[in-house]
Order: C-alpha cells, then sequence, then structure tokens
C-alpha cells in the first residue's frame, strides 16, 4: 500500500513529515516563477543562441547542421530539466526513492475525485484525451523558419540522405523524444509544478500551468498558440483532476511515438 501524498500548508508540513507522509509543499508565485524561468531560460539560450554556432562545425547538406545542433542542444535542455526537477525534490524531501517520487512528482495511477476508484477504466481516459492532443497538429503554424521546421527537414532530401542507415543519430533523436515528452517537460510542468501551484492559483492552477507551459515554449515559439489550447486541457486538465502525472506523460508520449515511427522509416 502506498503513502498518500498530501499537499499541505507550511504549518503542517513538519508534522506530516514527521507522521512520515509524503509532504508536497506548496509554493509561493515567486517560487513557481522562478521553478519555470530555470527550465525556460537555457531552452531559448540553447535554441536560438548555441545552437546556430554550433551548426557551423557541423557538415552536411541543406538544414542538416543545424537539425544536429538542435537536437543536440534541445536535448541537453531537457538533461537540465530532468536534473532541476531530481535536484528539486531532494531539496524538498530529502530522498529520490522511488515510494517518495511516485507521491512528489504525482507518479500513480489516476484517481477519480468521485469515486476515488484508482486506475482500471480510468485509464480509458486516455482515449478521448490523445485524440485531442492529435488536433493539435492539424492548427496552423505562423512564422516556422525553414531550418527549424523538423517535419520540412524530414521530408527533404538533405534529411531523408541524412537519416538513411544512421542508426546513431536515431538513438539521439530517440533519447530526445523520450526527454521531451516524458523525463523532460512532462515531469517538469505535471510532475513537479502542478502540484504546487494551488496555494496560489486555486482550483484554476491546472490553467495558470497550462498558461506556464505554451509561454516556455520560446524555443519553438511559433507552437505557443497551439499549446495554450490544446494542452491545457490535454495535459494539465486531466492531470490535476486525476492527480496523476502519468495522463500527461502518456498522451503527451502520443507524439514522440508518431515521429519516432516517421523517423524510423527514413532510417530504414
Amino acid at each position: 500500500m502506498s503513502t498518500p501524498a498530501i499537499t499541505v500548508p507550511a504549518s503542517r508540513s513538519r508534522q506530516a513529515a514527521a507522521d512520515g507522509r509524503v509532504v508536497v509543499k506548496q509554493f509561493s508565485l515567486a517560487q513557481i516563477v522562478v521553478v519555470w524561468a530555470a527550465a525556460t531560460v537555457p531552452m531559448g539560450v540553447f535554441a536560438w543562441i548555441v545552437a546556430p554556432a554550433l551548426a557551423d562545425s557541423f557538415n552536411g547538406a541543406g538544414n542538416v547542421p543545424m537539425a544536429k545542433a538542435l537536437i543536440l542542444c534541445l536535448s541537453a535542455g531537457l538533461i537540465w530539466q530532468l536534473a532541476l526537477v531530481a535536484g528539486l525534490v531532494v531539496l524538498e524531501q530529502r530522498s529520490l526513492r522511488w515510494p517518495t517520487l511516485r507521491e512528489a512528482l504525482w507518479l500513480r495511477s489516476p484517481r477519480s475525485p468521485g469515486t476515488q476508484r484508482v486506475g482500471g477504466k480510468l485509464w480509458l481516459i486516455l482515449i478521448p484525451l490523445c485524440a485531442l492532443f492529435a488536433l493539435e497538429a492539424l492548427l496552423p503554424a505562423f512564422g516556422v523558419p525553414e531550418n527549424r521546421d523538423f517535419g520540412s527537414f524530414l521530408d527533404s532530401d538533405a534529411g531523408q540522405s541524412f537519416l538513411d542507415g544512421n542508426l546513431g543519430w536515431f538513438a539521439l533523436i530517440l533519447a530526445f523524444f523520450v526527454l521531451n515528452t516524458a523525463l523532460g517537460e512532462e515531469l517538469l510542468f505535471r510532475g513537479f509544478l502542478l502540484p504546487r501551484m494551488n496555494s496560489v492559483f486555486g482550483r484554476g492552477d491546472w490553467a495558470a500551468n497550462g498558461v506556464l507551459f505554451a509561454a516556455y515554449h520560446v524555443h519553438v515559439p511559433w507552437i505557443i498558440p497551439a499549446t495554450l489550447l490544446v494542452d491545457t486541457f490535454a495535459l494539465s486538465y486531466p492531470t490535476k483532476r486525476y492527480q496523476s502525472a502519468w495522463i500527461g506523460i502518456a498522451v503527451h508520449s502520443v507524439q514522440s511515438i508518431f515521429l519516432t515511427a516517421i523517423v524510423l522509416a527514413r532510417v530504414l
């Protein structure tokens, strides 16, 4: 039987910790913004400053040098996010044991807010949520630089030639996808931040989480409108409603599975 995670005011946190419970502490607005900036600023710097400089050191036709630089730089930013979450959990919980991580980051089965039923048929909520999330790909994106459009890169002759039989870069791209939708963004925004935003935003904490997540995408600003319109309801809201970060991870990972299939087809 797992130990429940309890969101408590600071005045009661010591007693909860003394009782052996995992305490999810509430953050102030300043703390929320600092954590958001700690994820957002590095991604912006990696995307718009480091990647262009690094691309000059790569060989390749067309947009291949920039694609290589972006994959490496954005992966570094996502690894930093994973490290940031780990560090913040250690500061708060003094532990990275799985039972602690499970409760501190909401890495548990969904729980019905009405019946309190856990798991089971509740997982079926993933079907309509994945369908909703897939609609994001149909929304128009404006102002996408040609050398930063991953879809165009995959369809280009240069991109297909680069990926053909290139298992090494396929492994790096796969790692980037996993970091993007599971170990980086979702752990930080839905696993760590969302459970700690209630004291500031109340019942609207999921909406505020969606706004922060959209604004975080300074490294790909052309997707901010679609992210705000879709991800807020497909990722943030159900994660809060069912108290499970696995929902956001599963839904967001649909993107990774789809792109992995496309890249693998180019590699093979």
